[in-house]
């Protein structure tokens, strides 16, 4: 007994790892597990009690998950969301080469003022690869498009994994504030990803393409009702969240909640189906794996963590180092549940034993949150699972599926380098 509580940390990370090994191979609940390890490891082992380990529970953490997915429900459930998308879309008049950039930035921007990328995803895969099949594009390009435009926005302050990222870095005692730069870091990358992917998979052809035959009437000539009473309020406070979260700094989950109670007490919200839209698996694994990270804190198993990443660096490549097992990782795992929990904490751990300074701190925060995101496309990561789900008849989902794989893994070294050279070499932002 007294060789497990004098390792408890090396117990607790290598219990964490295993428990992201058993959720991907059994398609079970990181968070659950997580939360039944932290009382096994911290209070069956450990001596801890019942009431230490739920204080790890991120209770502020839950209020703003809640208060922005239930917000945003609404603009899902009343149809708003698909409706800017359609004007994205028409946008476009005909022009084939423009399409799938246009549908980049649209998702982007979609995603960052809350809906996040699993929504977004989901909202835009489908119509998307129809196009695609209707104009004569790869359909691995706006697979592509539709991924990178997603994830491009979910730093926001406004978006989930934001939101996790900023309460992590306030809860390492780190006064700066770093949400617009998350966001915009995380949207230079996939800007890059993109335009990269826009040349590989064929976009530049498309505007030489000769347009005879090709159905354009799917986009050219869309019918679009204009927006009616309910979305037009819904348009305005999705602004007014904007200006309340990110201008006046309200607490956006409490804020998203007002707003949402204001709109239930004017009957304008079906409260049933924007409960439906609350993403509660992705809540529990976020907040399950926080209350594990935090006992692995209080017991050494991130500066463990931090020893081993420290032994196989310098500080000339541990940002290379770190964004190559970020990313690596979350090809597989969930990035707000795993790799902005478990990575982030252990930057400060990291710098000392490497000797680095505060610009060694904000270059790991950067990669981190840049290269743990980049791979999530990958049909093992939610967002690409939801496009690969998404594809309409008359498209091949085994050669979408195996497409999108190789483009993940090919992130994975994108994320480690593109990381590199950005925070190490160049110091952008540092």
């Amino acid at each position: 007994m007294e060789f497990i509580v004098n390792n408890l940390d090396a117990i607790s990370l290598i219990a964490l790892a295993v428990a992201i090994v058993i959720s991907i191979w059994k398609k079970i609940n990181l968070g659950i597990l997580s939360l039944a390890l932290a009382f096994v490891i911290g209070v069956l082992l450990g001596g801890k009690t019942p009431k230490e380990i739920v204080a790890g529970y991120p209770a502020d953490l839950l209020i703003t998950l809640l208060g922005i997915s239930f917000f945003f429900g609404i603009a899902n459930t009343n149809g708003t969301m698909e409706k800017l998308m359609k004007y994205a879309v028409k946008s476009v008049r005909g022009k084939v080469g423009l399409l799938p950039i246009v549908i980049f930035f649209a998702a982007a921007i979609v995603s960052s003022v809350g809906a996040g990328q699993i929504s977004t995803a989901a909202m835009f895969a489908s119509p998307a690869l129809l196009l695609a099949t209707e104009t004569g594009i790869n359909p691995l390009l706006m697979a592509v498009m539709v991924g990178c435009g997603a994830q491009a926005g979910i730093m926001s302050p406004l978006c989930p994994n934001g939101i996790v990222g900023n309460r992590v870095i306030a809860e390492m005692g780190i006064t700066e504030d770093y949400s617009i730069q998350f966001w915009l870091h995380t949207l230079v990358a996939f800007l890059i990803a993109a335009l990269v992917s826009y040349f590989i998979y064929g976009g530049t052809k498309l505007w030489r393409k000769d347009v005879s035959g090709i159905n354009l009437e799917s986009f050219q000539n869309i019918t679009i009702e204009p927006f009616d009473k309910k979305q037009k309020v819904t348009l305005g406070t999705i602004i007014l969240l904007i200006v309340l979260a990110i201008g006046f700094r309200l607490h956006v989950g409490f804020t998203a909640l007002v707003i949402s109670s204001v709109l239930l007490l004017a009957g304008m919200v079906n409260e049933n189906e924007c409960f439906k839209n609350i993403p509660w698996k992705a809540i529990v694994l976020v907040t399950g794996v926080s209350v594990l990270v935090s006992l692995m804190k209080n017991i050494g198993g991130l500066d463990l963590f931090s020893s081993i990443i420290a032994s196989m660096s310098t500080p000339f490549t541990v940002t290379l180092v770190v964004g190559f097992i970020a990313a690596l990782v979350s090809a597989y795992a969930s990035t707000s549940g795993v790799i902005l929990p478990a990575f982030l904490p252990m930057i400060p751990s990291l710098v000392d034993k490497l000797g680095g300074g505060p610009s060694m701190v904000t270059a790991l925060i950067f990669t981190v949150a840049v290269a743990g995101h980049l791979t999530d496309v990958s049909p093992l990561s939610t967002t690409g699972a939801v496009i690969v789900a998404g594809a309409p008849k008359g498209v091949n989902e085994g050669k979408l599926y195996s497409g999108l794989l190789v483009f993940g893994f090919a992130m994975s070294v994108f994320a480690a380098l593109y990381c590199w050279l950005a925070y190490t070499v160049l110091g952008v932002g540092v």
